[in-house]
């Protein structure tokens, strides 16, 4: 079991997750964030200004995993090549997981 934890753009999530839908990946959370990298030239540390990005929680089995990053790294892009701002998509394993409704463990908790 993996989690992929994906900052993308605001304007691409409603894409994405029609995108991810439609290849069974409806399971996921959304959140709101704020941060700063090299998009706009803007100065990082303490004076780089925060920027809107929405992250993306989501919960795969080693089968959906690749299918998963590469939805969502062609959806995300802006245009062919992409552009700086974009979002990153990280790859985390997970140790264990428990449904809480009936304490299922492991990967069937996870669909």
């Amino acid at each position: 079991m993996r989690m992929v934890l994906a900052f993308i753009q605001p304007t691409k999530l409603k894409a994405v997750q029609e995108a991810l839908a439609a290849i069974g990946v409806e399971r996921l959370t959304v959140c709101d964030a704020l941060g700063y990298g090299q998009q706009g030239g803007l100065t990082g540390g303490a004076g780089g200004k925060l920027l809107r990005k929405a992250a993306l929680e989501i919960s795969v089995n080693e089968d959906f995993l690749e299918r998963t990053v590469e939805i969502i790294a062609r959806v995300a892009r802006t245009g062919e090549s992409g552009a700086i701002g974009d979002g990153k998509i990280f790859v985390l394993p997970v140790e264990e997981v428990v449904r809480l409704s009936d304490s299922v463990r492991g990967p069937e908790a996870v669909s």
